[in-house]
């Protein structure tokens, strides 16, 4: 079998040029390829180093315009003295404001966090072996769940779970459904069960939407300390979940 060269793929990905459809496809590669995992958050964090460079060039050029700038205005060391101080600490007051923008961030709050990194969970489209009804009943959940309509989606789900009880990405969808009609004890629940099994390829989107159940049930200590778990661990949410905990009160 040909190897994937995923270069390509994944620069796609961080870029946001993905269709739908290859999105679903790179994600679903992602849940069970951990070298793909770790090659995504490299790149990622290669960019990011990239960006902060690129700031602090831009910032020495700019102290070195400023400089030259007070130099020419002076035509004694004596005379135009104050005014270079004053332009001097004018430029230090700008670079320290513009670095604690930059690589402290501002504190939000559980709000403000959720509404920057939430995003509507979006189940694989692959093809699942089981019964022609069990499958049915499936692919007509996920067709409720699309279409936003969680409580037909949820009915149909727990159907689902019934007939194979330990199928954690049905167990997952239920959390979801129930996260995304407020339902947060039981979403919890699901998504306990998720990370409880370890063995299946959703322990990670468990143990995301369960901080985020933790916002919005403001039990933020819990919520942080979940994040800094994920945040520490190779996976699709780790960049986002260090940006949270950096960013949480």
């Amino acid at each position: 079998m040909k190897t994937i060269d995923f270069s390509y793929y994944i620069e796609r990905f961080i870029a946001g040029e993905m269709s739908d459809t290859e999105k679903q496809w790179f994600l679903k590669e992602l849940e069970a390829n951990e070298n793909l995992r770790h090659e995504v958050s490299l790149r990622k964090q290669t960019d990011e180093i990239l960006k902060k460079k690129d700031v602090m060039t831009l910032r020495n050029k700019l102290s070195e315009i400023e400089k030259k700038r007070a130099e020419a205005k002076a035509p004694t060391i004596t005379s135009k003295r104050p005014a270079y101080f004053k332009y001097a600490a004018l430029l230090a007051g700008l670079v320290i404001i513009g670095s604690l923008i930059i690589f402290r961030g501002k504190s939000l709050s559980n709000e403000d966090i959720l509404k920057q990194y939430y995003k509507a969970y979006e189940p694989p489209t692959s093809q699942r072996s089981a019964n022609a009804v069990t499958d049915a009943d499936f692919t007509l959940a996920l067709e409720f769940y699309n279409a936003h309509d969680y409580d037909k989606a949820a009915a149909l789900f727990n159907k689902v779970l019934g007939s194979k009880p330990n199928d954690m990405q049905t167990v997952l969808l239920i959390g979801v459904t129930n996260f995304e009609e407020k339902k947060y004890p039981e979403a919890k629940q699901s998504f306990g069960k998720v990370i409880d099994d370890k063995n299946n390829l959703y322990v990670d989107h468990a143990r995301w939407y369960l901080a985020l159940c933790y916002l919005n049930t403001n039990e933020t200590e819990k919520a942080k300390q979940l994040f800094s778990l994920i945040g520490k661990e190779s996976g699709i949410y780790q960049n986002d979940a260090r940006k949270i905990v950096r960013d949480l009160k």
